[in-house]
């Protein structure tokens, strides 16, 4: 077993056969969910986060491998690797410690040090590092005088020897790990204002510090925000006095010429240690803050994809407006536009007849359940005038107020273009956001997920990690939901494992010329869709209504047999399957079922599972978003006020709830419970239904402080 399989094991607490099996399963070219879902027997049942950070973890230590065989060739070609140095770097357990002993053995541009070599320094540099010649430096230093190498001086010859000698010292492994560790346990994380009479958002930091291991991500980021934008100084604080002792005990023995080496260690240190500790530092508590950012991003993205789709209801999309009006569209409860237009209710001067004649026409001729109205500009007025209009209908409508992030970037998207050619961007906002009332998942796949709004300081992180962790999210979740292969659109065939979106096209294509996919084996008729890609994606694709009840499950095509065997050792049949089969077996007739049918045990749960409730949208247990008849303003608000919300958004010091004001309020993290809350997301997720109280209401200022601790 190699290094890599023994470190993954320690890390994730996994039996070897668990390592093996999922090294190759990942190397094979199998995906994520399609591992987590239907490979249990091989990985003891992990689920797909852990696996995602296995791949992670696993790509890291690969890199690392390759960085150390490419280190120990270069110094190999030197000549200058021994059997110690070799032990060191292959022991090594992270980058930078690669990089530390790489560093004397580095190919360097010029450097004083380098510079002082080339005139025939270096001799002089190492009598005065071995500190046992009792000459006087100067008379040593005489012997290195010459003007055809361009030392002129004592001062040159010594200022030379001293150059290198800081580079020796800034290149000591030993030392600059010794360094990085009091500079991480005992600096401090500081900052203060370029114009403290500036104003800005970053006020509570213009005379800041914090010890760097206490400093929270959510601070070091907006640190970096706030020197980015040049309202902030922001600096390392080292424990100088601890390091100074470390490097004299380090390399000064005796007092001999003790002087001339503080001054080797003072330059070294503080020419070459410190700006690069420091920007080290800076660049680990960075990418920390950006890992712990992400995964709260894509916690918050999970939730808001998996909210419970509102199923079988004709929806009116009304995004607000005010100089172009607002623009309506209606989705029917297939997802289908039926009617659309442009209404001016011209807030400024309330001339608004006309359009409320116009929203009551398409309301009751579309039969409209729900309006979904965008938290955008205007939005307030728009719910007032829609508020003011629901006493007019014929029959019940409410509505919801929706949130519009990332509407305007699908609107203006290519797909978008495809599917309504003939509707202005607006129009397609509208449409989009009665969708996404309907089918949070359909919708939002739409949408780079980096454009949702459920982060914090999403702009100002590795733009690609995140990219790439929120579509492993989203990717998660479609797979976890299974996708309707005959009504999905490209982008959330996309998503599907194993499918790409020239994959996703054709199976579209495939769809519009023959017709409603009617069994599972027609996938492979789909161009491109070869056998592999069918083994990834089979699985999360349901057929409704087709030949076969199992198309509408999460069984896989290769677990059919067992299905079968299953439904016969119990005396059923396929057609049993239709409406739900609740099969009852005991652990030790569920062991021995699996054993014959030639199936792990967890398959086999799994597809008991899938025959009790085929079709079954695991969405369906979440909570419903919250209907409302009335509106509210912030100055209606009083402090004691008990409303029912629905949280927005989660960062580390709290949560966002709407109460329904379009000013979303803040439960601080110490109002959350009465308990002590590590992070938010132990609590609360997005889109939870949650009662609270108001604490304090500020208009001008737009805050609005609320409590769960009833």
């Amino acid at each position: 077993m190699d290094r890599i399989q023994e470190t993954l094991m320690q890390e994730f607490s996994l039996e070897a056969w668990q390592v093996e099996n999922v090294l190759a399963l990942i190397d094979e070219g199998n995906t994520i969910p399609f591992i987590a879902r239907y490979r249990k027997e091989k990985t003891g049942s992990m689920d797909d986060e852990v696996l995602r950070n296995f791949n992670d973890r696993l790509t890291y230590l690969r890199n690392l491998e390759e960085r150390k065989e490419a280190v120990l060739r270069s110094i190999e070609e030197q000549g200058k690797l021994t059997d110690e140095l070799r032990a060191q770097i292959e022991n090594a357990k992270v980058l930078v410690e690669v990089e530390d002993l790489y560093r004397p053995y580095k190919q360097k541009r010029r450097t004083r040090a380098t510079i002082a070599k080339e005139k025939g320094l270096e001799p002089l540099a190492d009598l005065i590092w071995e500190q046992k010649d009792r000459t006087p430096a100067e008379e040593l230093a005489q012997q290195f005088i010459s003007e055809e190498k361009g030392v002129g001086t004592v001062e040159e010859a010594l200022s030379g020897a001293k150059d290198i000698l800081a580079e020796r010292v800034s290149d000591d492994a030993e030392c600059r790990t010794v360094i990085r560790r009091l500079t991480h346990n005992l600096g401090r994380l500081t900052s203060k204002a370029k114009d403290a009479e500036a104003e800005s958002v970053y006020t509570q930091y213009y005379a800041y510090g914090e010890p760097l291991v206490k400093a929270a991500g959510h601070r070091v980021l907006a640190l970096n925000r706030g020197e980015k934008e040049k309202f902030l100084t922001v600096a390392v604080e080292a424990p100088e006095d601890r390091i100074r002792d470390y490097m004299g005990r380090q390399f000064i023995r005796g007092s001999l010429r003790k002087e001339l080496l503080e001054e080797v260690n003072e330059d070294a240190y503080k020419r070459l240690i410190a700006p690069s500790i420091e920007n080290e530092m800076r660049a680990d508590l960075s990418e920390k803050a950006e890992d712990g950012a992400i995964k709260v991003f894509g916690q918050n993205l999970v939730q808001l994809l998996m909210q419970a789709p509102i199923l079988g209801k004709t929806v009116l999309g009304f995004d607000p407006g005010y100089a172009h009006g607002c623009k309506l569209a209606v989705v029917d409860a297939t997802s289908r536009v039926r009617d659309h237009a442009v209404i001016k209710p011209d807030y400024c001067h309330g001339s608004r007849e006309g359009a409320r004649r116009e929203l009551i026409r398409m309301v009751e001729q579309n039969h409209v359940d729900i309006i979904a109205v965008g938290n955008g500009t205007a939005s307030r007025e728009s719910e007032a005038f829609v508020v003011e209009t629901l006493p007019r209908f014929r029959h019940p409508v409410s509505y919801v107020i929706v949130n519009e992030a990332g509407a305007s970037v699908y609107s203006a998207s290519k797909e978008a273009t495809e599917e309504f050619p003939d509707f202005d961007v607006e129009t397609r906002g509208a449409v989009s956001l009665a969708r996404r009332l309907q089918d949070p998942l359909a919708e939002l796949v739409k949408i780079d997920p980096r454009s949702i709004g459920v982060g914090q300081y999403q702009h100002d992180m590795n733009q690609t990690k995140l990219s790439q962790a929120l579509d492993g999210v989203v990717e998660d979740c479609v797979n976890k939901v299974g996708v309707d292969v005959n009504t999905a659109s490209v982008p959330l065939l996309s998503y599907v494992s194993g499918i790409n979106k020239t994959i996703a096209k054709n199976i579209v294509n495939y769809r519009e010329e023959n017709g409603v996919f009617t069994d599972r084996k027609q996938f492979l008729k789909v161009s491109k869709l070869g056998p592999k890609a069918f083994e990834q994606c089979a699985g999360f694709l349901r057929i409704r209504n087709g030949r076969n009840p199992l198309d509408n499950t999460a069984v896989h095509p290769e677990s059919y047999a067992a299905a079968e065997g299953l439904l016969k050792a119990k005396g059923l049949s396929l057609a049993d399957v239709r409406g739900g089969l609740k099969i009852q077996a005991s652990p030790e007739e569920k062991a021995a079922l699996a054993d014959s049918l030639n199936v792990g045990l967890p398959t086999l749960e799994d597809i008991i599972k899938e025959l009790a409730k085929p079709g079954r949208d695991p969405r369906a247990d979440m909570p419903a978003p919250i209907l409302r008849t009335d509106v509210l303003e912030m100055k209606d608000l009083q402090e004691g006020m008990i409303l029912k919300g629905t949280v927005r958004n989660i960062t580390d010091f709290g949560a966002f709830v709407d109460i329904g004001v379009h000013q979303d309020g803040l439960v601080h993290i110490s109002q959350l419970s009465r308990k002590f809350v590590k992070h938010p997301l132990d609590v609360v997720s997005v889109g939870d239904i949650v009662e609270v109280k108001v604490l304090s209401v500020d208009v001008q200022k737009k805050r609005i402080a609320l409590t769960m601790r009833l």
